[in-house]
Order: structure tokens, then sequence, then C-alpha cells
């Protein structure tokens, strides 16, 4: 059995670790009398696109089929 930290954001129960479980695998959910605090949830919204900033519009469409590219080129076009 595994135990994981998460919260319920009055929608859906979010959890703050990674989940190591299979599809259909059943769990158990246990309601806390404790809660998160709202900075520890923000937090993890507020990295979200926090790289946003360092991406190069240019090199955009470079990027796209690169993986392909360099595949054929190192292996050839089978």
């Amino acid at each position: 059995m595994l135990a994981i930290k998460g919260y319920y954001d009055g929608v859906t129960i979010q959890p703050l670790e990674k989940i190591v479980a299979k599809p259909n695998q059943r769990v158990i959910i246990t309601i806390m009398d404790e809660f998160v605090s709202q900075e520890s949830t923000e937090s993890k919204k507020k990295l979200r696109g926090i790289l946003a900033q360092y991406a190069d519009p240019k090199k955009i469409e470079q990027e796209k089929g690169a993986w392909q590219r360099a595949t054929e080129e190192k292996y050839g076009n089978t």
C-alpha cells in the first residue's frame, strides 16, 4: 500500500506527490481534519509557464519535426 499527500480543491482531489498507480487500480481516499495552507496550493500553480520567458519564437518552427530529422540523419530513412 502506498500513501500520498494531496488536497481537495472544491472540485477534484489534487495530489501533491507523484502517483505510482495503474489505470483501474483501487485506491482508498481518507479525508483528514487538517487543512493545507493557501500558499502551498498556489505555489504549485505559480510555477506553470515559468520558463516561457526563455522561449525563442524564432526557434519554435525549427523545433517542429526536429526529432524526426535527427533520427533520419543518424539512422537513415527506413
